[in-house]
């Protein structure tokens, strides 16, 4: 699986898996134990997460969400040391270790806290998508010693 196989639905908790697009709007399922199926019409607003960015105070003026994704990884592995009912104050320390340039006017505590839970999803039910391609190649291509 990948980020883009991810969506979000404004108004309702979790992930969903993108399966198919169908004639009254895409076919989901939900990212836990119960895989629940449903119809994204028209009606809903769907975002894929391969499309979402963070804000941040760069030239760009955003951070793709999977680099920021595969950051947490990369420094808090599986123990983020914090949850989504943590207190503002400590939800924005963590954003700032990950991503010093996030843009603090921005970027809400509730967009950290749905951050959050979206890495504890991924982790739990898609784990691949955090994996570096990148350092697997690398790794691939090292000489042996």
């Amino acid at each position: 699986m990948e980020l883009k196989d991810l969506a979000s639905i404004s108004g309702k908790g979790g992930l969903f898996k993108v399966l198919r697009p169908g004639k009254s709007g895409v076919l989901l399922e939900s990212l836990d134990e119960s895989r629940t199926k449903i119809v994204a019409g028209a009606s809903n607003r769907l975002s894929l997460l391969q499309e979402i960015s963070i804000y941040t105070h760069t030239k760009e003026g955003s951070t793709p969400l999977e680099g920021v994704l595969k950051k947490i990884h990369k420094e808090f592995g599986n123990d983020l040391g914090i949850d989504a009912n943590s207190d503002g104050a400590e939800l924005k320390s963590f954003m700032k270790a990950v991503l010093p340039e996030f843009d603090e006017n921005r970027v809400y505590v509730s967009d950290i806290k749905k951050l959050i839970k979206w890495y504890e999803l991924i982790l739990k039910y898609a784990p691949e998508i955090l994996k570096d391609e990148n350092l697997k190649a690398e790794a691939d291509t090292a000489p042996a010693s």
